[in-house]
Order: C-alpha cells, then structure tokens, then sequence
C-alpha cells in the first residue's frame, strides 16, 4: 500500500532487518544510509538528502534506535521533516522504543507542523511493558492508510487474543510506576554492561542513550563479528548477535541485549573477558 515495484525505500544501517525484507518482497528498493559510531549512531542528515531521489516514495526513522541504542535530537527529526514536506515522502516512524530512553527527551517526528499526514507511527507493547510474548502492536496513520492497514490485518493475523487486549488497555490507561521503575533499572544494566565492555581489552562501546542494547566495537580483535558471536555462544555461553546481522554498517561490532539481570550481566562480562584471549580468527 505504501511501495510499488520500482520505488524506494530509504532506511538506517545497521537496522532491525524487517524495513528491508518488507520493501524487497514489495518489488521496492531498500536504499540504507550508513551510521556511525563517530555520530553517536545519528542519522547523517547530508547523506540521509543525499540519498533521496523522484523514487523515494518512504524514509523509514528508528528512535530510539535497534541495534545500537542511538537517539535523534529533536533537530535531526526537524530537518528530516522538511525533506519529507519538500520531496513529498512518507515517514515511517518505529517508536517502540520510546519508553526505553535514559538522556535526552523522545521525540517524535509527529510533533512538526504537516508531519502527522505524512507519517505512520508504529509501537507496540513488548518493550515499555514487557508483554513480548503477547505480540499487541498499534500503528497510528492518516485515515486513509488506517482503514488500509485494517484491512490487510483482518486478511492475515485476523485479531489479537481479547486478553491480550483489555492487557493493552491496561498498560495505556494506568499509572506508569511499573515502567519508570523498569526504565531506572535498565539504566543500572546499561551502565554495567557498558563500563565492563570497556573494561575488556581491544573492546570499546559508547553508552546508548535509548533502547536496551549495548553495541560495542569488536574490530580489533575481528571484522567476523557472526564467528566471534558463534564462539561465545559455545565457549563462553554467552548469546549475542554480530553486527552485520543487521546490515553491512554493523560489521565489526556484536550485539548485546542487557534486558537481564545484572548478576547475569556480570557474569557474562567475566566469561568474555576469560574466553576473548583464546578467540581466533
């Protein structure tokens, strides 16, 4: 509804890979700006323009951002706005983090003048409200896209559980407590894991100001970060993910969720500082 065989599609590398695969069984093309760890994971907004063309018809924004934590300022999200009001695309904004953000205040593209009739928000309630399970997402959309997607969604997944959705209804309506408290404790984690990383030799990792992942630099030790996140795996027991599993600028880097506890997080952290030395390429 949104892509025809021939446009594009422009989006965030490294990114959580579905922005891709989506605009690629569409017939579209999936057209990645690459960031990096210099811009604290922001957006390039020179090259984010530099990349747009007549074919662009959807610039799809993660923030806070999956893979690597980052966030866009308020001014990044501005400009983008006025490229979008000035080429005519559509936004797609993926705010489901945006409960999960520990520094700067969320923004949302939605804020600027004209941006709510070209822009579809989509969030959900796996992450503010640890309900992943239970798979409850929302969009909101201009009217005429909204009555689209409503009816691809009774063409495919029908309806969620009832349950499910008085639980949605819940966490919406009342108090936040639950997740602030959850939030200040994810802040605990992220600043463990973060100075333990740094703390292993020929790894470095800048502090994520959103989401609940850690992406540190592994490029000193290799530029196989798949093979290295494979041996952890089965040497250390530790789980992760290489970083060019979510796109060609994620190589040399491994992904870490730190949605754990921190005894676990500690533990991991000494059994990566153990094994790391016996790691071959």
């Amino acid at each position: 509804m949104l892509l025809d065989p021939g446009d594009e599609l422009i989006y965030a590398d490294p990114a959580y890979p579905a922005y891709a695969s989506a605009a690629g069984y569409l017939g579209a093309k999936a057209v990645p700006v690459p960031l990096r760890e210099s811009k604290n994971w922001r957006l390039d907004l020179d090259e984010l323009a530099a990349k747009i063309t007549n074919r662009t018809k959807v610039v799809v924004i993660t923030s806070p951002h999956n893979p690597t934590g980052g966030v866009l300022t308020r001014d990044d999200l501005g400009v983008i706005a006025e490229l979008a009001e000035h080429h005519g695309f559509l936004i797609l904004a993926d705010e489901i983090y945006s409960r999960n953000i520990y520094g700067p205040q969320f923004a949302s593209i939605t804020q600027f003048p004209g941006l709510r009739e070209r822009t579809i928000v989509v969030d959900g309630f796996s992450k503010a409200y640890a309900m992943t399970g239970w798979r409850l997402g929302y969009a909101i959309a201009p009217a005429k896209l909204a009555r689209a997607i409503t009816l691809f969604a009774n063409n495919t997944y029908s309806c969620t559980a009832t349950f499910v959705q008085r639980a949605g209804i819940a966490a919406l309506t009342g108090p936040d407590d639950a997740v602030l408290q959850m939030n200040e404790t994810f802040r605990t984690r992220r600043d463990a894991i973060v100075a333990g990383l740094n703390d292993i030799p020929n790894v470095s990792c800048t502090l994520p100001e959103g989401a609940f992942y850690a992406f540190p630099n592994i490029s000193k030790i290799t530029h196989d970060d798949k093979k290295l996140a494979s041996f952890l795996l089965e040497e250390a027991g530790i789980a992760c993910l290489g970083g060019s599993c979510f796109g060609a600028a994620g190589a040399g880097y491994l992904r870490f969720s730190y949605a754990a506890s921190i005894e676990d997080i500690h533990q991991a952290l000494a059994r990566m500082k153990e094994h790391l030395p016996n790691y071959r390429d």
